[in-house]
């Protein structure tokens, strides 16, 4: 008697289970992403629009990687999920070196190039779509990037055997599903997004402010200026109390304070 098959079959990652448990990973991403907004400083919390146009970017991109493997890992006739847990594996590692790549290249390109609206975080004052957009379009690129450099990884010999072995001990094929697709994702993905949103967000701890010219204003400029203009103001103070002195008993020759 042949020995029983193990792992999940060909279409389990998109079936009804396998949508279901999607659609609570889905759920618990968010409520990732919600808990580091309240984790946040209160001076440093960013506007409910501002976190939706930050996690959006993440979630489109999340989406993308996901649908990928959800299709990349049917492409055989070998165990699906174990071949799904092994390109969410290296996303969380590779990947993950790969997006902060991708994302400090396109940061210092934009940046160098005065495309203040493309920086990641910033969206203008007021907020603007068409800066969303944009960036939008930008981590998507990133994403493509980093999926096609993991799926030339995976043409490396060697991943057949892991593959094989990767959940063999699980006889449950409903169980290996809720392992590779909710267990493991729900707790790497907590870890990813919470990285990738600080990385994608406005530096609000630095609170420089890009004008559409693209020079930076810092806060340390902007108090700079003001104690300058302070001090203009308060040292005229007493020039023009004398002014006004000299005005009322009709003495002339001095020139009013200006400033």
């Amino acid at each position: 008697m042949a020995p029983a098959a193990h792992g999940c079959g060909s279409g389990a990652l998109l079936g009804r289970f396998g949508v279901l448990l999607q659609a609570v990973l889905a759920l618990g991403a968010f409520s990732t992403l919600m808990l580091k907004r309240f984790k946040e400083p209160k001076e440093e919390r960013r506007p409910w629009k501002i976190w939706f146009y930050d996690t959006s970017k993440q979630a489109i991109g999340a989406l993308f990687i996901h649908f990928a493997n959800v299709f990349l890992s049917d492409l055989t006739e070998e165990d699906p999920c174990s071949l799904y847990l092994i390109n969410f594996i290296l996303d969380a590692t590779l990947g993950m070196l790969l997006i902060w790549f991708g994302v400090n290249v396109v940061s210092w390109i934009v940046q160098r190039q005065k495309y203040t609206y493309l920086v990641f975080g910033e969206y203008g004052d007021p907020p603007q779509a068409a800066a969303w957009i944009g960036q939008c379009v930008l981590y998507l690129l990133i994403m493509v990037f980093e999926k096609t450099v993991i799926s030339l990884v995976l043409l490396i010999p060697g991943w057949t055997k892991l593959q094989e072995i990767l959940l063999d001990y699980i006889p449950n094929p409903q169980l290996e599903l809720v392992l590779v697709m909710l267990v493991v994702p729900f707790v790497v993905n907590a870890i990813m997004f919470w990285v990738v949103d600080s990385l994608i967000m406005r530096k609000y701890k630095q609170k420089d402010t890009l004008d559409i010219n693209g020079s930076i204003e810092t806060p340390r400029a902007r108090r700079t200026e003001e104690s300058q203009v302070y001090h203009r103001q308060t040292q005229l103070v007493p020039a023009r109390l004398f002014w006004h002195f000299c005005s009322r008993k009709g003495i002339t020759g001095f020139m009013p304070p200006f400033g």
